[in-house]
């Protein structure tokens, strides 16, 4: 297929679920559902069959009779998803599905996303600035001032830009800083608290070992997305 003389087919094979809802708030869910399959030309059993399977999907049966303009935002965002799905298409867009929504309602629409790849093998592209939501992805690109800055799975990214680090509270840091001096150990201290980068997790072993008379407490933390974002965006790894 090709764009411009094919643009009817592509349609057909994709959905997308804008950042701003599209739906009727005086029509309820059902008949939102059928107006936007009507546009694809559906129509009676048809028509009835693509709303009843759409709502199924994103578990909205519950609120199916209810107007649209009366939904919490979950509700909103899992209607709006059964929308982009009502003509089956094959590949899902998603633009920043889960902005503004609080922390459980973010949670409920993931759970609708991973349960419709699992139900459907559908691919979904999504834009987010959200990296605990990037880190859920099988693949990843970040853009960077329109163009890609890096690309690759979760783990990939994670382990090429980003750092393990250590952090711990000492009850007698003066061993512990004469240890990280003579090593040539980069450190930083904030409020008695050590924050040691770790070019791999498995050498904190030995230090917590050889310290573990002067600790108070410690933590080893694995390096994230987030950390991948600032580090690629701020320019502080080199990129291939």
């Amino acid at each position: 297929m090709r764009l411009g003389s094919d643009n009817d087919a592509i349609r057909r094979r994709i959905g997308v679920v804008f950042q701003e809802s599209l739906l009727d708030p005086l029509l309820t869910v059902r008949e939102n559902l059928q107006t936007r399959g009507r546009f694809y030309g559906l129509s009676g059993s048809e028509l009835e069959q693509a709303v009843d399977h759409a709502l199924q999907i994103v578990e909205a049966e519950e609120f199916a009779k209810q107007p649209y303009g009366t939904l919490s935002g979950g509700q909103r965002r899992r209607t709006d998803i059964a929308r982009a799905l009502i003509h089956a298409p094959k590949i899902l867009f998603l633009d920043e599905p889960t902005t503004g929504l609080d922390p459980k309602t973010k949670e409920n629409v993931w759970q609708t996303i991973e349960n419709l790849q699992k139900k459907s093998g559908m691919t979904v592209f999504m834009t987010t600035h959200y990296m605990e939501e990037a880190a859920k992805a099988d693949y990843i690109v970040l853009i960077r001032k329109g163009k890609i800055a890096a690309k690759g799975t979760p783990y990939d990214l994670q382990d090429r830009y980003s750092s393990d680090r250590m952090r711990l509270k000492a009850k007698n840091p003066e061993p512990i800083v004469r240890f990280l001096e003579e090593k040539q150990i980069p450190y930083t201290i904030h409020n008695g608290v050590f924050n040691i980068p770790l070019q791999d997790t498995l050498l904190a072993i030995p230090m917590i070992t050889q310290w573990q008379e002067d600790l108070e407490s410690f933590e080893v933390i694995h390096g994230s997305m987030e950390d991948v974002f600032l580090n690629i965006m701020g320019g502080e790894w080199e990129r291939a």
